[in-house]
């Protein structure tokens, strides 16, 4: 199974100067990586407003670097009266292939529930997006010894999502899914779970993913929370843990590709 390396930007460059710089760094990088970057599958997240100025970059001188939107609308997969959203549509028309649904700051700021996210999980399906799900405990239900029954409720929204599959996705999650685990106390804090931690919790989303179908058991599951070049070896060392989604050290294309390279080998 190859490897995910992906970078979510956030709210970040701050300016298109910034972005276009950052991407032809990137897309530079890979080029001259490419021979030996076959291991690895790598992907941009960038704002919604970044998202067509870095595929244009893209389209210019191709490259296998996927992009994928940090969001998606729950409430129609074409067009309608929803004054600030952006549809997986218009998102695939712009060459979008991928979506991320669930990160832990959308669940906090925004209340995303599993109804919510199922509703943008059918969404995607419906265009024929990839989607990348994050789940993760906080500090205190970690501490508490909460993390598998927090998952496990993150998780039933894949559950729910198979069962509302039309007949003719038949085999759309097995190949256009991707669990990022990311505990929210690891997350821009500097604090980060040992390998050993990760690769048991990343056993745990597995037998779940099972238990839902077991077509699912060839779904990546990758890690995200303060992934750094100096950690990212570590983590590859693990043949649980199947990538990264990368948050600050994908603002500087050297440190997303010395992470890259670490999830090659």
């Amino acid at each position: 199974m190859k490897s995910w390396v992906i970078g979510n930007w956030k709210l970040n460059p701050t300016s298109l100067e910034q972005v276009q710089h950052l991407v032809t760094d990137l897309v530079e990088g890979v080029d001259a990586q490419t021979r030996s970057m076959d291991n690895c599958h790598l992907m941009l997240a960038p704002s919604f407003l970044h998202l067509s100025p870095v595929q244009q970059a893209l389209n210019a001188k191709p490259s296998t670097l996927k992009l994928a939107a940090q969001d998606v609308s729950a409430l129609s997969a074409e067009s309608g009266a929803y004054t600030g959203d952006v549809s997986a549509k218009q998102l695939k028309d712009m060459g979008v292939q991928w979506v991320i649904v669930g990160h832990s700051e959308r669940r906090q700021y925004y209340k995303e529930s599993n109804a919510v996210l199922l509703k943008k999980l059918l969404n995607s399906a419906e265009q024929g997006l990839g989607v990348i799900l994050c789940i993760g405990e906080s500090e205190s239900d970690f501490e508490a010894g909460h993390t598998e029954q927090v998952l496990d409720e993150q998780l039933q929204v894949i559950a729910d999502f198979l069962q509302q599959l039309k007949p003719e996705q038949a085999g759309y999650a097995e190949q256009n899914l991707i669990i990022a685990y990311e505990p929210v106390w690891a997350i821009g804090t500097g604090k980060v779970p040992s390998v050993e931690q990760v690769t048991q919790i990343h056993r745990f989303i597995r037998q779940q993913l099972h238990s839902f179908d077991n077509k699912l058991d060839t779904t990546p599951v990758i890690y995200g929370g303060s992934v750094k070049p100096e950690n990212a070896a570590d983590f590859s060392a693990s043949d649980q843990i199947n990538g990264v989604l990368v948050g600050g050290a994908a603002l500087q294309a050297d440190s997303f590709l010395a992470i890259a390279k670490c999830f090659n080998n």
